[in-house]
């Protein structure tokens, strides 16, 4: 069925690629599989609108008047491996057709709404032209991440040969639905010191790992606890969006936690575990006991050295209040963003409409050169500069001075100053496990749990997932390794929360990564960790590209900007098990 959790043999597949504006597009319907890449992999192109919210599967409607009808085209008008989207009139939805079947479901993905008919129909599942979720076509359930939600679906039966769907309402304007979860069935005080799941941290993760087990049916206690004051929020959307408040970042209410029995404590840090008493004390003196313990604390900023560390306008972007602040002070100010992380830069490109300067600092001469590749990376660059950004070299810093509790500036060794009033740290990070350093939860040499492919760590009972982790990739021979990708903490959190309930799965997934930077979007699916080589096809020049990265002669990784659904594809055939070849892409 594809998804992450399915097994797939190794099969070679050969690549053809040609630009997606020169593909066949037939009134609307998705092309016809000749210009696609892969065989079984439907691209489609039809022009999509939309509409974003809440439901259906679960609550039966039974009343006339909250449903809608419409007959949406002929019978012939689709063929196999084929999408289209429809108007019922009181919205729109994803007519599919496979192995001679119709089904209908939700037309836009629910995580970011991405119209799904641009996306790729295979075996059973669309997968998102933006982010790479798939979604099952029979139940609208979600597959593969990111995002939390899954789709409604329709009924489509034929009459005459017209194709005709019947639709909630509702469903149709909301877009989305929640799978049905469990409650807690134990009486249980909010003081009492035990929890049978006890989660640190809330991000995708942990998020994923207590509504996973709330679907699978498990009736216990779960406690999360988070540093924190908000409920879960989109992380990756504070450097892309620095106005955005906790609650418009908002993942999940603390009425939709309470209303499936999933317990939050905000503002807690954990300082020590025991697990030989299988505890957790919090740093106000709190303990608590737990059965299994999911440990998803993410990452920390690296530190960097620089004089006055306790300077109000130097930031290390963590919160919505950071990302708040950063907009505030660089309002027609001189902005510095030290590092070309994925973050500094998307802070970087946020602050070009708003700052009066923007000087970014990097450790490499091209920014994304071991991550994307010289080639690309420099035409990134190009797009920064001709955006008025300006780049130096970490090397070139002489000091950073500041007065009065205030960076003012930074001093190069030519002895130009770079004006700061306000700086951005992005120069990577380091993960957050201090605290697990005398607890007899193994570490490696940089901090990383390891796990084993089931999540697990050396301790029975105690799970990590996230950034945190070093885990058995199965496409590199099950060589451990970190990924601190938001889509793939998803899968951690529902790998491990399987693994808890004696339901034993393994990491089945495309690791799938998205950056935006003025309006544009970068699309990277894969592990490209150690390639050799970088096959470009398109216009660096233009941004309208798609690159291929190589090792040996194997295709490993692919990245895109204006090309959709190239990446989604690749993912699609990587997922199934496929292999690329160099020469098939050359």
């Amino acid at each position: 069925m594809g998804g992450c959790f399915s097994k797939p043999k190794p099969v070679e597949v050969k690549v053809e690629l040609s630009l997606l504006d020169k593909e066949k597009e037939v009134d609307g319907l998705s092309p016809n599989g000749k210009a696609s890449p892969f065989a079984e992999c439907r691209p489609n192109g039809a022009l999509a609108h939309g509409s974003d919210d809440d439901s259906t599967l679960l609550p039966l409607y039974h009343k006339p008047r909250d449903y809608v009808e419409a007959s949406v085209c002929h019978v012939k008008d689709l063929e196999n491996g084929q999408m289209r989207e429809v108007d019922l009139g009181s919205g729109r939805a994803l007519l599919i057709k496979e192995h001679g079947e119709f089904t209908a479901m939700g037309h836009k993905c629910p995580h970011y709404g991405a119209p799904l008919v641009k996306g790729v129909l295979s075996k059973g599942h669309v997968r998102c032209p933006w982010h790479g979720a798939c979604f099952n076509i029979a139940t609208g359930d979600i597959e593969d991440f990111p995002g939390l939600d899954s789709l409604p679906i329709f009924q489509v039966r034929v009459e005459k040969d017209k194709v005709i769907i019947r639709a909630n309402k509702q469903a149709l304007q909301s877009q989305k639905r929640s799978k049905p979860m469990a409650r807690c069935s134990a009486v249980i005080n909010s003081n009492t010191g035990f929890s049978h799941v006890l989660i640190i941290g809330s991000g995708p993760a942990g998020l994923v790992c207590a509504e996973t087990l709330r679907e699978e049916g498990f009736t216990d206690r779960i406690v999360m606890c988070t540093m924190d004051k908000h409920p879960p929020y989109d992380r990756p959307k504070l450097s892309k969006s620095l106005e955005s408040t906790a609650e418009q970042l908002r993942l999940r209410s603390m009425d939709f936690l309470q209303d499936h029995d999933i317990e939050l404590l905000k503002e807690k840090e954990v300082v020590a575990i025991d697990v030989k008493t299988q505890s957790v004390i919090f740093e106000d003196g709190l303990r608590m006991e737990y059965r299994k313990l999911f440990i998803a604390t993410g990452s920390k900023p690296k530190p960097m050295n620089y004089k006055g560390k306790d300077v109000r306008n130097v930031f290390h972007l963590r919160t919505p209040e950071d990302a708040n602040s950063i907009a505030w002070l660089a309002n027609n100010k001189n902005a510095v963003i030290v590092g070309t992380s994925f973050v500094g830069m998307e802070v970087a490109a946020a602050l070009t409409d708003k700052a009066h300067s923007v000087s970014v600092i990097g450790i490499e001469s091209v920014p994304f050169k071991k991550a994307l590749g010289e080639k690309v990376g420099k035409a990134i660059m190009k797009l920064f500069e001709a955006n008025r950004v300006k780049f130096y070299m970490l090397n070139e810093v002489s000091e950073m001075v500041g007065h009065h509790g205030q960076l003012k500036e930074v001093v190069l060794k030519s002895g130009k100053v770079l004006r700061a009033d306000v700086c951005v740290i992005g120069a990577g990070s380091v993960p957050a496990t201090g605290f697990l350093k005398q607890s007899g939860i193994h570490l490696d040499s940089k901090g990383f749990i390891t796990v084993n492919k089931n999540m697990q760590t050396n301790v029975d009972g105690v799970f990590a997932g996230g950034d945190v982790v070093m885990f058995p990739f199965q496409p590199r021979n099950n060589k451990k390794v970190n990924i601190p990708h938001w889509q793939m903490a998803h899968v951690h959190g529902k790998v491990a929360a399987l693994s808890m309930m004696g339901r034993a799965t393994e990491v089945k997934t495309v690791p799938y990564f998205w950056s935006a930077m003025f309006g544009k979007t970068i699309r990277y699916a894969g592990y490209g960790d150690g390639f050799d080589d970088v096959i470009i096809q398109g216009d660096l020049d233009e941004l309208r590209f798609v690159a291929f990265y190589t090792r040996s002669e194997e295709v490993v990784s692919v990245a895109s900007m204006n090309y959709d659904p190239i990446v989604s594809r690749v993912a699609e055939v990587l997922g199934s098990g496929k292999t690329i070849k160099k020469r098939d892409v050359e």
